[in-house]
């Protein structure tokens, strides 16, 4: 067969430079997929962030400074259904303000979401899963509790990554 094709039709790059420009273009997508995943991990930082500034506003001075979509976005008002188990997770990390254990985290579900570990075989090693994934997104930091053990805190931004918010010009 001539050119490269097989009886199938399927022709096979028989050279380098053809394996090369492949390798070019997987190294780019690789790379652009890496700044999109770091992207990812600076933006949910930057919803928490956000989301627990509006939640301690609305602990403060009472959920009223909150009209209905913001109730949503911030996980305040009930949709009706259960929030998915990584958002739940997710979730109860971010307004917990403090690092969280599994185990912590189980008991807070078998208190306020039962339904949501019904259908887990084991409800730990799913929890354990869903922080170690927030690790991996950036989301949250594994430490050490004070027993030694392995607990989750999530990772808001600092002050000094925060932006600023725009100052207001002044009205003469």
């Amino acid at each position: 067969m001539e050119n490269g094709q097989s009886g199938g039709g399927w022709s096979r790059p028989n050279e380098r430079h053809d394996i090369g420009h492949v390798q070019e273009v997987v190294r780019s997508a690789q790379e652009e997929l890496h700044t999109l995943l770091r992207q990812r991990a600076e933006i949910m930082k930057r919803i928490g962030t956000v989301k627990q500034t509006i939640a301690g506003l609305a602990n403060l001075f009472g959920d009223g400074v909150l009209n209905e979509e913001l109730m949503q976005l911030v996980d305040r008002k009930s949709s009706g259904r259960q929030p998915g188990f990584t958002k739940a997770c997710r979730m109860i990390l971010m307004e917990a303000g403090r690092a969280m254990s599994a185990r912590d985290i189980c008991d807070y579900f078998q208190q306020k979401m039962p339904s949501l570990l019904a259908h887990h075989k084991d409800p730990m090693a799913s929890v354990t899963t869903v922080l170690n994934r927030l690790v991996d997104y950036g989301e949250a930091q594994a430490v050490a509790a004070h027993n030694g053990r392995r607990a989750w805190i999530w990772v808001a931004e600092s002050r000094n990554e925060a932006p600023r918010a725009p100052e207001m010009a002044s009205v003469t």
